[in-house]
């Protein structure tokens, strides 16, 4: 009886912890301005396996904003 009830703790819990964490897609947009002959606005996805809260804050956190030799690049990152 008891190692059923174990057994059947240890199963709710995996369930409960595997339920938390799903694959979400990452949505980059990247733009580059400043100069001619700069390659189009570009998309990329990558996906993240954890929780909502973290993967969007692992997405949005990649976002950046940078200037180096007159190219003003910008890339705005957003879970799907």
């Amino acid at each position: 009886m008891k190692l059923r009830l174990t057994l059947l703790l240890a199963t709710a819990v995996i369930f409960v912890m595997s339920s938390c964490t799903h694959e979400y897609k990452c949505e980059c947009s990247i733009v580059y301005t400043g100069l001619a002959g700069l390659p189009d606005s570009t998309i990329k996805e990558y996906s993240i396996r954890d929780t909502k809260a973290t993967a969007k804050s692992l997405c949005e956190g990649a976002s950046f904003t940078s200037d180096s030799n007159y190219i003003h690049t910008v890339e705005r990152c957003y879970l799907y």
